[in-house]
């Protein structure tokens, strides 16, 4: 074969990995949808959505409670985790020296390569006594430390080694020769953070957070460990809750054996699926405004 048919070739089969790679989440949507058809023929989507009764025996399958657990929890956790990967991002990039800003990128390099289970051991000694003990008095509450605060927190610690190096290189991106200009002009550095480099690096730092907002979302074995895993809707980030994740670990391989059961759980993980796709979607409207904004 001649160069214009090995190239031919080499198109046709990038190409079908390409395709094989976006069909791969219609692929699960698919499955996802079969196997919860059962539990949603049975109960309706209305029953399903805003029921807070879980009750497996009685037939019973309200995932409201799952639903707002797992929202509540990530959110406190991107609400920890955000200012803070930002601003280490800002004094790394803009006021430290190489030396320690070298320091700091293996450490967090390093913290980037611990399982979550270990994330969840070290809730459970530290974080937990110390909100039981400290946070929550604090606030006039009372709980057991394993909570939404809990959870939030050790959340926030896993998604900062991803969000803070994707911030710190977005940052380090941005001319030389744009702060150059801001200085010329009489600017001082944090102003020339605040007006040129945030402002150019806008959407690349919003990208950041919505893949912090992914890892977290999804986070299993350390939420399992420290959330208390109660399925009733909390009044407060100081009660138990039981996000979704939680409950497709906790309940999936024991009740493979009960067909409603195993519905229920799947549907579960759609609506895990679901709420990720609706954030990514409206994350990157958001993001394509920016970058419109922008130019």
């Amino acid at each position: 074969m001649d160069r214009k048919q090995v190239d031919s070739w080499a198109a046709r089969v990038m190409k079908a990995f390409a395709i094989l790679s976006a069909s791969i989440f219609v692929l699960i949507l698919l499955g996802l949808l079969s196997k919860s058809s059962l539990i949603m023929g049975k109960e309706g989507l209305p029953e399903l959505l805003f029921s807070s009764v879980w009750k497996p025996q009685a037939g019973h399958f309200g995932f409201y409670p799952f639903v707002t657990g797992t929202v509540i929890v990530t959110a406190l956790a991107m609400l920890f985790s955000v200012p803070a990967c930002l601003l280490c991002a800002i004094y790394l990039t803009e006021y430290s020296s190489p030396q320690f800003r070298s320091t700091v990128k293996g450490g967090v390099d390093t913290l980037a390569g611990i399982p979550s289970v270990i994330f969840g051991l070290w809730g459970i000694i530290f974080i937990v006594p110390f909100v039981r003990d400290y946070v929550a008095p604090a606030f006039g509450y009372e709980t057991s430390g394993y909570c939404i605060f809990s959870a939030a927190a050790v959340l926030a610690v896993m998604v900062v080694p991803i969000m803070l190096s994707i911030m710190e290189d977005i940052l380090l991106s941005v001319p030389q020769n744009l702060r150059e200009a801001s200085f010329a002009l009489g600017a001082t550095r944090w102003q020339t953070m605040k007006h040129v480099i945030l402002a150019r690096s806008a959407h690349g730092l919003f990208s950041a957070i919505i893949l912090g907002f992914s890892r977290a979302f999804g986070e299993t074995m350390a939420v399992v460990m420290v959330v208390g895993n109660v399925s009733s809707h909390a009044n407060s980030v100081f009660d138990p809750a039981y996000p979704l994740t939680a409950l497709i670990a906790n309940t999936y391989g024991e009740m493979l054996s009960i067909p409603v059961f195993e519905s229920a759980v799947m549907f579960g993980a759609l609506l895990l699926l679901i709420l990720v796709v609706v954030f990514n979607v409206l994350a990157r409207m958001m993001l394509n405004r920016l970058k419109a904004e922008a130019c």
